[in-house]
């Protein structure tokens, strides 16, 4: 049975799902959300139209976390996202959660607020985004002092939430160069090949972002 992803390649949370399939070499079919069709089969089959949505035969799996969990059960290639040591693997999806909720879901406000008509936008609550995000980013500086990944050497689930996480977050937030650690490790997972694909396959779309994508990466 075929791999089907439907997602949009500016997605932050389709590249999340990307990177593992990328780095393990997996085949699939990328069902691309600009494409009619894509959505609409997606709609039919999650009336909710989130993304990234994961199909194979009659299984559907939504949420990017929960389709690296599964291709790590289903589909295992030469790179696991999922640590074998039981205590390394609490570490990565703690971390996946804190880029998911802290960081990407902290730079989506001011992007939220972006959008809507300058009346109804909030310079409180972006302040608020903002200082969230210089704070997260500080313990993100210290915790990855002599780490080169997020749990340690290994490329896991934690790398694949903080690749497009901290790839877009510096467009919202710059990384402020004292925290060397933290744009050390954004460089090394630009670098790496699964992720600088889906910086490749998004270039076309930088439009797409509210906030106008800077001239870099």
């Amino acid at each position: 049975m075929t791999l089907q992803l439907f997602g949009h390649p500016f997605s932050s949370y389709t590249w999340k799902a990307l990177i593992p399939l990328y780095e393990n070499g997996t085949a699939f079919t990328f069902r691309n959300l600009e494409d009619a069709e894509a959505n609409a089969e997606l709609e039919a089959r999650w009336p909710l139209k989130l993304f990234p949505v994961l199909v194979e035969g009659d299984r559907t799996v939504l949420e990017a976390t929960a389709i690296i969990e599964y291709l790590h059960v289903h589909h295992l290639g030469p790179v696991p996202m999922i640590p074998a040591d039981a205590d390394i693997a609490v570490q990565a999806r703690m971390l996946d959660r804190i880029f998911d909720n802290y960081v990407m879901g902290t730079m989506q406000r001011p992007v939220l607020d972006a959008l809507l008509p300058e009346e109804r936008r909030d310079p409180v609550g972006l302040g608020e985004a903002m200082a969230r995000l210089d704070k997260v980013y500080a313990w993100l500086d210290a915790h990855l002092a002599g780490r080169a990944w997020a749990v340690g050497d290994s490329f896991t689930l934690a790398d694949c939430a903080a690749a497009p996480s901290l790839f877009y977050a510096d467009w919202v937030r710059p990384i402020p160069e004292a925290l060397a650690n933290l744009r050390a490790y954004r460089a090394r997972l630009l670098a790496r090949p699964s992720v600088a694909r889906c910086v490749e396959e998004a270039r076309p779309y930088r439009a797409y972002f509210p906030l106008g994508a800077p001239d870099r990466d």
